[in-house]
């Protein structure tokens, strides 16, 4: 009797499921990604032992160039409530609020369309009144004034009276009294303020701004650095 040959069966993997969870993956992270932006100038911090991080939501970081000139970037929450754009809309209109307090008669007011494009800037620093011209030139137009010889950055000087606060105080204060509380919090217990200098800008710079954010009783904050390595 013969035997019986068994028809052999092509191997074959059905990858639709893989691809499918292939896309749903990507979708999530795409989505759920958060691209950095660009600073206004680059600065290399000086190096450190310290493995401290410096938190990333709930901050308003201060930006020194080698040069002198400060900029700000504010981060809100996490969640939907207090992300980061509605953090920098409310910003804005108490720094409006603060600046009037001195300048009563200042013609000082944001269209709706001026304060959506400042919600969606990491980093700013122009002062405040040419901060409406600013806003309204193109994104490639407006990282090129930042970075120009023209920009002085956000006003900063020695200022030992609080009940006089020069610009940068203003910012400070309007951040402090965000509509995120937890920012606010943050500020106070010395998480939520970061100084980011670079490395060859000089001492004296960095103290005046240490010295305004003492004047507002703020003492506690962090000087961010790179990690330094065995060989350093």
């Amino acid at each position: 009797m013969g035997k019986v040959k068994i028809k052999k069966k092509e191997t074959r993997i059905d990858m639709t499921a893989m691809s499918d969870v292939t896309v749903l993956l990507l979708t999530f992270f795409m989505l759920t990604s958060t691209f950095l932006q660009k600073e206004p100038v680059t600065v290399i911090t000086p190096p450190s032992v310290s493995e401290e991080k410096v938190p990333d939501s709930n901050l308003l970081s201060v930006l020194v160039s080698p040069e002198g000139k400060v900029f700000l970037e504010v981060l809100g929450s996490k969640d939907s409530t207090m992300k980061s754009e509605t953090v920098r809309a409310d910003l804005l209109k108490n720094m409006v609020a603060e600046y009037k307090k001195s300048h009563p008669s200042a013609n000082l007011a944001f269209t709706n369309k001026e304060m959506e494009t400042f919600s969606k800037l990491n980093a700013f620093g122009v002062p405040i009144t040419k901060m409406k011209e600013w806003l309204n030139l193109e994104p490639d137009q407006r990282d090129k004034f930042l970075e120009s010889e023209q920009n002085p950055g956000i006003p900063i000087n020695m200022n030992e009276d609080p009940n006089n606060p020069n610009e940068f105080q203003m910012w400070v204060r309007a951040a402090y009294n965000s509509v995120n509380p937890e920012l606010q919090e943050s500020m106070v217990k010395g998480r939520g303020i970061a100084i980011k200098a670079d490395q060859t800008t000089p001492y004296s710079v960095v103290n005046v701004v240490m010295d305004n954010l003492q004047t507002m009783k703020m003492n506690k904050f962090t000087l961010m650095t790179a990690l330094k390595t065995e060989e350093e």
